[in-house]
């Protein structure tokens, strides 16, 4: 911490600001901050000196002008370029979304209109309702085919029907 309390600005912030800092175009703040930080750290005041020298490159390179018809062609090419569309048009009529529409239309209106196959009246549901417990078990009555790999019960005599019922 300095001495207002303050982080005192590290080397990775410092290398965010550089440019900034070189054009002058930091706040009063940051700029005491920075040029804080470029007196304790030589590597900064290196990479500092380094844009600054840069700049000065920038500087001496002679300016150049763009031809009197470069305004011209160049309000040409942009009037040229197709206008950005809106995501509303592609709600725009096209006979394709018109169709599928229409399409989607009919099938759910003669969905809904269909009337059911066979309707039941109250003593058919009251039947259906009174042989319930029967047809839920009807897959167990309905197919015998498991009971056919067991092996026959064996016949026991009824002297040993009397030993086993001793011995239990």
């Amino acid at each position: 911490m300095g001495e207002e309390g303050k982080d005192v600005m590290s080397c990775g912030r410092m290398e965010k600001k550089i440019m900034v800092y070189v054009d002058g175009r930091l706040k009063e703040g940051e700029r005491l901050e920075m040029e804080k930080h470029l007196s304790t750290c030589a590597a900064c005041r290196v990479r500092v000196n380094e844009f600054r020298a840069v700049n000065v490159l920038l500087d001496d390179l002679p300016m150049i002008e763009p031809s009197a018809a470069f305004d011209i062609r160049m309000q040409a090419r942009v009037a040229a370029e197709p206008a950005k569309q809106s995501w509303w048009t592609w709600f725009a009529p096209s006979p394709r979304v018109a169709f599928a529409a229409s399409m989607l239309l009919l099938a759910a209106v003669w969905i809904g209109s269909r009337r059911p196959e066979t309707s039941l009246n109250a003593s058919e549901v009251e039947k259906i309702n009174q042989n319930m417990p029967v047809l839920e078990n009807f897959d167990v009555l309905s197919n015998f085919a498991p009971l056919t790999d067991l092996p026959q019960p064996v016949q026991a005599e009824e002297g040993s029907d009397t030993n086993q019922n001793q011995q239990m």
